[in-house]
């Protein structure tokens, strides 16, 4: 008995010496609760990205890729980051994230995305538009599911945790059943922020969009190649068999609409509002929506996001938590994905003379590129970023 509490003894004795010899290495490896994140692209939306990854307590920011050498320098320096690279390949060789934030072009997204996922990266995101050619989105939804890859959306209002709920509650019947659905303001940049309504519209309907039949113009839009200056008009047949209105131009809304029987929910680039019943006059009567509160307000406030970054915050964390436990994402590559191939679609269908569509669509080569500005981002058109501005990036 003395030998065998002797021997118990010693081992507690060289486990503890063993770890206050390790006590330094323990120091320097990665939280168990924090996901190492890597940024591949750090222009100003990166940079946003930075900023909210930095404020959250369960990620660390251990790498960044960007390809203009003075603003890698300089942001850099400004988060705190010393493991900094040109591109996705060179970052990826020496460094695999937990996490890959793709914030880069959308040129470029294609290659990186597909870069992460083979390196072995838990989760990657990127943001809208996906890709101008259809099959590079799907080569993108392809290669992170293959290897059961965690694939998030960005910066899409479709996040926004009140617009969750709204859609949560649509779905679920609490208003009834879906009748109808509208657009609003469709037009621009379709591919852009028509994601915007396009993901919206998915959301509150829980629906695909699987016939489109539009009208475009001015006539000198819908011959390019681009979606610039693109206002498109039509009508999208949803897989629930409901109809939804699009409308090119802004009418006194400039979102989407759902509604039932007795209830409207309307989202207009901010938290939907809900109208159910009639007010004295006969016209509809706004409610209070009883939304729970924002859940991450103490993000928020740190210094360097500006307020309306909640619905960013949003994102991020629900790509976290998709991660860590499996859970389901508010945007994910998908989402921008379909956004893209209803797009193409209503393009494709205002050049046959508003021709019926279905989706989804046979021909994955078709292209719908975004502006010069969101595919090849600043620097490369009209809004390049300089160094300085890099260094003191605020809202």
């Amino acid at each position: 008995m003395k030998r065998r509490k002797f021997l118990a003894q010693s081992l507690i004795a060289a486990t503890a010496a063993a770890r206050t010899q390790n006590r330094g290495v323990l120091k320097a490896a990665p939280s168990k609760e924090k996901l190492r994140v890597a940024i591949i692209g750090c222009g100003r939306m990166g940079q946003y990205y930075a900023e909210v990854y930095r404020a959250l307590p369960d990620t660390e920011i251990v790498a960044i890729a960007e390809w203009n050498p003075e603003r890698r320098k300089v942001v850099g320096e400004r988060f705190g980051v010393k493991a900094l690279y040109q591109d996705a390949p060179a970052l990826l060789k020496e460094v695999v994230p937990d996490i890959a934030a793709v914030i880069t072009p959308t040129k470029f997204m294609k290659e990186a995305v597909i870069a992460c996922a083979q390196a072995g990266v838990k989760g990657v995101s990127t943001d809208k538009p996906i890709a101008a050619r259809l099959a590079d989105a799907d080569a993108m939804v392809e290669a992170c599911a293959k290897r059961n890859i965690v694939f998030a959306g960005g910066n899409l209002q479709r996040a926004r945790h009140e617009t969750q709920e709204a859609g949560k509650r649509l779905v679920a019947g609490q208003y009834g059943k879906i009748r109808g659905a509208s657009i609003h303001a469709f037009g621009g940049e379709i591919s852009g922020g028509g994601c915007q309504h396009l993901s919206v519209l998915r959301l509150m309907t829980g629906a695909e969009v699987e016939e489109v039949m539009a009208w475009g113009s001015p006539a000198e839009a819908l011959a390019k190649e681009s979606d610039e200056g693109l206002s498109v008009n039509g009508c999208f047949r949803l897989s629930t068999g409901v109809m939804c209105s699009v409308f090119g131009t802004k009418t006194p809304y400039g979102g989407v609409d759902v509604w039932t029987d007795n209830t409207l929910v309307r989202w207009d680039w901010d938290a939907p509002q809900i109208y159910s019943g009639l007010d004295a006059k006969g016209a509809r009567k706004r409610i209070e929506p009883n939304y729970s509160p924002f859940p991450w307000r103490h993000v928020i406030a740190q210094a360097g996001l500006r307020a309306g970054d909640d619905y960013l915050v949003a994102s991020i964390k629900s790509f976290i938590e998709a991660v860590k436990t499996g859970s389901k994402l508010a945007i994910s590559g998908h989402d921008l994905r379909q956004a893209l191939e209803i797009a193409i679609a209503a393009k494709l269908s205002a050049q046959l003379g508003n021709l019926p569509v279905k989706l989804p669509l046979k021909d994955r080569s078709l292209t719908l590129y975004p502006s010069r500005y969101r595919w090849l981002g600043g620097d490369q058109s009209s809004n390049p970023q300089s160094a300085e501005d890099a260094k003191r990036l605020q809202p």
